[in-house]
């Protein structure tokens, strides 16, 4: 279970409002991201706020064979704000973690990052 689970906040995206609005954009760069990185989807939904007339934000989840992948945008605050943990059963996909992450920051285009790292599954030996 040991894994990376990377908290990130990504403020004032160079994106535009549209594509943080719209489910489908903030599905296909999650996929891509994940297929970029060497990640296995193995289930999604993505799903969007407001209406037709006046879209608002979206938000998304990505079940992985190395665990997920969550997103949730505010286009009023050019803001995206995302989950991703890996495990490493089998492998260490550090470096894949690392690699979605960059996709998403390429995607989104933040001005400002807020990053917090949590290692998981570490054994305490006391």
């Amino acid at each position: 279970m040991k894994g990376l689970h990377i908290l990130a906040e990504f403020h004032a995206c160079g994106c535009g409002a549209a594509a943080m609005r719209d489910p489908l954009v903030v599905q296909r760069l999650c996929l891509a991201a994940c297929d970029t990185a060497g990640l296995t989807v193995v289930g999604q939904v993505f799903h969007g706020f407001g209406t037709v007339a006046a879209p608002s934000g979206a938000t998304g989840a990505v079940v992985l064979a190395e665990s997920h992948l969550a997103v949730h945008t505010w286009p009023e605050l050019d803001a995206v704000t995302f989950d991703l943990y890996v495990c490493n059963y089998s492998q260490d996909n550090r470096a894949a973690a690392e690699a979605a992450y960059r996709s998403l920051a390429e995607a989104f285009k933040p001005g400002r990052i807020v990053r917090r790292d949590v290692t998981r599954g570490s054994i305490d030996e006391n």
